[in-house]
């Protein structure tokens, strides 16, 4: 289902509503430029008349109107306190953020959404939260509440997608897993986030153009996909791999640079849940491609004629993306 082209002014007032957000000077111009790109996503995501749709809008609404409304509250009470606004604060950016513990909605919104909905909702809308949560790493009460969200997190990502058939829910337990990597890299350096976030958008991407072009939104559905070809079969299980940070595929190039970047830090205890967490991750990712590599073998025959499709150069520039990483860790290792 791809947007009509009256929607294209929503897409872009979302974005407007993100720059507002990250250049404005006050809270007060965050709010609204947070309220901004809430508005948008709402006609986004209910483009058709239809019942997950309508569901998943109003469970969107509702979560990210109580933390606009936390904000703003905050924001006019920051004139007479500084510990409680500010705290509150953090909450209501971590509950837009959907990271933990205000992680219940996330999950729930990501499964009446389509792909495209799901990719914006994973990428573009977390952008303006976590440029705002960087700006209040200012105090160490809030880089220990940070540190404890992430633990939280990477749990809960790494846990919650161990049990799930559904690959919506699957990409939204994954996501929880990867914002913790991204909470901790916004309490120790800004460009160590933003690099992380620019690495997981693009091979986030990848998977759900792959999920796209399948129209599978369970496991099954991905075996027994109409789609089939050379290129589809070895795109899916370099995207999941690099999705789990598995060497020497790309996604494992900022994790490593965050696994350093702790380490020289003395974060041992953190850094044992991050890993501990992309194990999880890991082994429900390669579940979930066993059974399609071994199924799915003979379309790796050369005689096999594939369906020519243009959305077949997207899908294999993103793959190129996710093979990177077997170049650009060479000035790494001699770091």
């Amino acid at each position: 289902m791809l947007f009509p082209l009256s929607y294209s002014i929503f897409f872009f007032s979302l974005m407007m509503g993100t720059l507002l957000s990250i250049s404005s000077s006050s809270w007060f111009g965050a709010w609204i430029g947070l309220e901004l790109n809430l508005l948008s996503f709402i006609p986004l995501i209910s483009l058709k008349k239809n019942y997950f749709l309508s569901e998943a809008a109003l469970k969107y609404f509702l979560i990210q109107a109580l933390a606009s409304t936390i904000i703003i509250m905050s924001s006019c009470l920051i004139f007479f306190s500084i510990k409680i606004p500010s705290f509150l604060l953090l909450m209501s950016l971590l509950m837009k953020l959907g990271a933990a513990p205000f992680h219940f909605w996330f999950p729930q919104v990501m499964e009446g959404l389509s792909w495209l909905q799901a990719m914006i909702l994973m990428t573009i809308q977390k952008l303006a939260p976590m440029y705002l949560i960087s700006y209040l790493m200012y105090k160490t009460l809030f880089i220990h509440f940070i540190a404890i969200s992430a633990i939280i997190s990477s749990l809960v990502g790494a846990l919650g997608g161990l049990n799930t058939m559904s690959l919506r829910k699957l990409m939204a337990f994954s996501s929880i897993n990867h914002m913790s990597w991204m909470l901790v890299a916004i309490s120790i350096n800004e460009i160590l986030w933003s690099l992380y976030f620019f690495f997981y958008s693009i091979i986030s991407t990848s998977v759900v153009m792959i999920f796209f072009f399948c129209q599978a939104y369970t496991i099954s559905d991905l075996l027994n996909s109409k789609f089939s070809g050379p290129l589809l079969s070895l795109s899916i299980p370099m995207s999941f791999l690099s999705l789990g940070g598995l060497p020497p595929f790309s996604g494992f190039i900022p994790k490593w640079m965050m696994i350093q970047v702790l380490v020289m830090n003395n974060a041992e205890f953190i850094l044992f849940f991050l890993l501990f967490s992309s194990l999880l991750t890991l082994y429900f990712y390669l579940r979930l491609l066993m059974p399609f590599i071994l199924l799915s073998a003979p379309l790796l025959s050369l005689n096999l004629k594939s369906n020519p499709n243009p959305f077949f150069f997207s899908i294999s520039l993103f793959s190129m993306f996710n093979m990177l990483g077997l170049l650009l860790p060479l000035p790494f290792l001699m770091y």
